[in-house]
């Protein structure tokens, strides 16, 4: 499927905390401190229907006995479930919104798209490129033909084929993996061996996290093949587990430009 045909039903967050008109301003300032991912809550009436949108802003120097009613924005821009994910970034990028209210046409809140989701949608749709070009890498490399499948993967068992990562990357893919934003690993398993070929910083940052699993697409080589190109750059680089990662703090990543003071 092209970019220019995948929905904004596909990507919105649906399950969204929202707020009653008539709530005291007190309770959405006890709920934003709960920590909700937009940093406002969209308000609605009985029938879910969207009225309006209280955000933090909305809130500076209110009374917490002041109703939500007298204080939420109401000239809201939204989007519709059908539309793509590329109009909807188009949106988003004109308004400088983070994020939009996904509604049906009686105005029903359905979910909430932001940035984030698109950031996500182009994520999972270069994925499959690399999983093919790693593939045929494989095929070619080793005669064989190699099955592909999708699944979790233990993140302590990873045997890693790159020495060395960017610790201010680091950072980033920590916020991607709290925010549901990181895109799948490639791994290439080989009998009971898990070779991590794409996503060593995310799984960095995993294991700075404490996840144990993390979703991956798998690359199988059949066992009648003899040690991989990658296996052997791997025990001659000393790699045995994510442990023996070198973390760069000292040097930025060379995509990352500053300017000089």
């Amino acid at each position: 499927m092209e970019l220019d045909d995948v929905r904004v039903d596909a990507y919105m967050t649906t399950g969204v905390e929202t707020v009653d008109p008539d709530a005291w301003v007190t309770d959405v300032v006890d709920k934003l401190k709960a920590g909700p991912q937009y940093g406002g809550l969209p308000v609605v009436d009985d029938e879910n229907r969207l009225l309006g949108f209280v955000g933090a802003i909305d809130l500076l120097e209110v009374n917490g006995d002041v109703r939500v009613e007298s204080v939420m924005s109401r000239d809201l821009v939204v989007v519709r479930p059908e539309m793509t994910v590329k109009n909807a970034a188009r949106v988003i990028f004109r308004t400088g919104h983070q994020f939009l209210p996904v509604v049906d046409d009686d105005r029903v809140l359905l979910g909430l798209f932001s940035n984030g989701d698109a950031v996500r949608s182009q994520i999972e749709r270069t994925t499959p490129s690399k999983v093919q070009s790693t593939r045929e890498m494989l095929e070619r490399t080793h005669d064989t033909s190699i099955d592909v499948g999708e699944r979790e993967v233990e993140v302590g068992s990873l045997i890693p084929t790159q020495r060395e990562v960017y610790g201010d990357e680091l950072e980033g893919r920590k916020y991607e993996l709290q925010n549901g934003l990181a895109e799948p690993l490639i791994v290439v398993s080989h009998g009971s061996e898990t070779l991590l070929v794409d996503g060593h910083h995310r799984a960095m940052a995993a294991r700075r996290l404490d996840i144990d699993r993390m979703l991956a697409h798998v690359l199988t080589v059949s066992e009648e093949v003899d040690e991989l190109g990658l296996r052997r750059m791997a025990r001659l680089g000393g790699l045995r587990s994510l442990a023996d990662v070198e973390v760069n703090d000292y040097l930025q990543h060379p995509l990352i430009e500053k300017t000089e003071q």
